[in-house]
């Protein structure tokens, strides 16, 4: 026994002085050793990765935010996707007045990340929150088109939950603040070849002309289950729903229900349409942002 021992501690101690790597490959000290060593170089890896792919992902993100307003907006060109962007000027909307805010910077004020800061945060009632989102922020981007000094288009953002995810896209409008101009979404996980055609050019130019509002001035513009009758007097109002996709296209319909109504941009969009929001700023704020880009 005394031998035993003795050659135990030895091989334990040749170990030592020969270092941990000539500790046998089945010895659990070793395999532990390594397994801790594999995990933090591991870690330090994908935390180093992050870190400098992060400024890459915030860049690209924002490029193809740009890329969809451009395209709902009907700007086109060869120009870089930063010029084009010139031609757009951003702003902020308080959206319980509809008046235009300087409350927070316009162009690094992020309107999702707001809607679930606290201090920005405001909460809907199960009534309100037809398009399930839970809460919207207190200010909203809105994107104007300006001719000169008239705006020609507003870009509002939207989104609203669809059959699997919550959809996010753009809504343009004309000048009258009724009129659709165009849509896009750049965001959903709909199933693709149904909920998915959203992103369908073809649907999608189904809703350049339709109108916001009845004659009796309230929101009517939906989307409805099948094919619309061109024939019919509403039919400036509706939209083709998209075929296996009923649960999607009732999503995109209580979408625009909320966002164009009084809980979204409704207050703001009256104001437009009466013509108010000419008296808050908007030709001085473009020259200045426009100086600003120069």
């Amino acid at each position: 026994m005394q031998k035993l021992k003795r050659r135990s501690w030895g091989g334990s101690g040749a170990a030592r002085q020969g270092g941990f790597l000539n500790l046998p490959n089945d010895n659990m000290i070793k395999t532990l050793g390594v397994a801790v060593l594999l995990c933090l170089v591991c870690s330090v890896v994908v935390s180093t990765a992050a870190t400098v792919l992060k400024p890459m992902q915030v860049a690209n993100s924002l490029l193809d935010k740009k890329k969809n307003i451009l395209a709902v907006a009907g700007i086109y060109g060869d120009a870089d996707v930063d010029t084009l962007f010139q031609q757009i000027e951003t702003r902020v909307v308080d959206m319980e007045t509809g008046n235009y805010t300087e409350a927070v910077d316009p162009i690094s004020y992020d309107q999702r990340k707001a809607a679930n800061d606290p201090q920005y945060r405001v909460e809907l009632s199960k009534e309100q929150d037809v398009a399930q989102i839970g809460a919207r922020a207190k200010y909203a981007n809105v994107y104007l088109v300006r001719d000169g000094e008239q705006v020609s288009k507003y870009i509002l953002p939207v989104k609203g939950y669809g059959l699997w995810s919550t959809l996010y896209g753009f809504v343009a409008l004309e000048a009258d603040a009724n009129t659709v101009a165009g849509i896009t979404f750049y965001e959903h996980k709909e199933t693709p070849g149904l909920g998915g055609e959203i992103e369908n050019p073809r649907w999608q130019a189904i809703w350049d002309g339709k109108k916001l509002l009845d004659q009796q001035g309230e929101l009517a513009l939906q989307v409805i289950k099948g094919a619309v009758d061109s024939n019919t007097p509403q039919a400036q109002h509706k939209i083709d729903g998209l075929a296996g996709a009923t649960l999607t296209s009732n999503g995109v319909s209580n979408m625009v229900q909320f966002w164009m109504g009084e809980n979204g941009f409704g207050p703001y969009l009256q104001r437009v349409r009466s013509g108010q929001m000419a008296a808050n700023g908007a030709a001085e704020a473009y020259t200045a942002q426009a100086q600003t880009r120069g």
